[in-house]
């Protein structure tokens, strides 16, 4: 469940080499897809470290802008931006996934593109503002998750100068400091101001976790329900023990006729996925 991808920065340049379109963000993407066995299987695909961005287009007051990557074995994901005379927004992302990679989709039974459209959530943004979003953000749509966080973007640059004042998205505050993507790394913080010797006696042990109660609903139904105490125990340098508190955890997900997704989100850049 913890999320290790690129980022990626892409500045796009009119005629006069003038910036006109700039992003930088971090996105994955989990899937689910059918095996030559008949059942289904889950992968992840994140971006690779080399991404072009050939076919973005700036845009004008006739035309949308298009922000468009190319990565890994055949994949593509793009965005068009729409303006009126004083906002822009995002329009429409398409992703398309290529099941002929055998590293990301071993065993697929269906064979190249798949490709999938969906309505962006994006608020209309000040133009000459720029949309940033640090929180987590999810699209949902035909067995395909996609997963956005530390977004920077804007379209319709005005005079080759990204802009100063910022526009933020719901899950951000307007004093939250930027953050990273989360990674076993820094998935907690610590603050000491002095130096102590090393402990002489072992650490005290992690209490085991509360126990949460986590349910989703279809409609006025539950469809899914889980009562559980979550304890991660990450290995690293130092051996970490995370307990996750029900208390600040937010769940959701989705429920179908044959699967369902649960995610579980601390708010402390942990987000644990089943």
């Amino acid at each position: 469940g913890f999320f290790q991808s690129n980022a990626v920065e892409v500045d796009v340049k009119d005629a006069s080499n003038a910036t006109c379109l700039y992003a930088k963000w971090m996105m994955k993407f989990l899937i689910k897809y059918e095996t030559n066995s008949s059942d289904y299987r889950n992968t992840t695909l994140n971006l690779s470290s080399s991404v072009t961005h050939n076919g973005s287009v700036c845009g004008n007051d006739a035309q949308a802008a298009l922000l468009a990557v190319q990565f890994g074995d055949g994949h593509s994901w793009s965005i068009n931006f729409t303006k009126t005379n004083e906002t822009y927004q995002g329009d429409f992302i398409t992703f398309t996934y290529n099941t002929n990679d055998t590293a990301v989709f071993p065993d697929a039974k269906r064979k190249g593109p798949v490709t999938i459209v969906v309505k962006d959530t994006m608020r209309p943004v000040q133009l000459n503002n720029v949309f940033v979003c640090h929180n987590t953000d999810f699209l949902e749509a035909e067995n395909v998750t996609q997963i956005f966080w530390n977004v920077t973007v804007q379209a319709f640059v005005q005079n080759g100068t990204i802009g100063k004042k910022e526009s933020r998205c719901r899950a951000d505050t307007p004093t939250s400091a930027p953050t990273v993507p989360p990674t076993i790394a820094n998935i907690t913080t610590a603050s000491t101001t002095t130096l102590s010797p090393a402990p002489t006696t072992a650490p005290k042990p992690v209490e085991n976790p509360d126990t949460g109660n986590y349910s989703l609903k279809s409609g006025n139904k539950t469809c899914l329900l889980a009562t559980v105490g979550l304890q991660l125990n990450v290995s690293q340098d130092k051996p970490l023990l995370i307990n996750i508190n029900p208390n600040t955890t937010v769940a959701d997900g989705t429920c179908g006729n044959t699967t369902a997704i649960l995610r579980l989100n601390d708010g402390n850049s942990t987000l644990i996925g089943f």
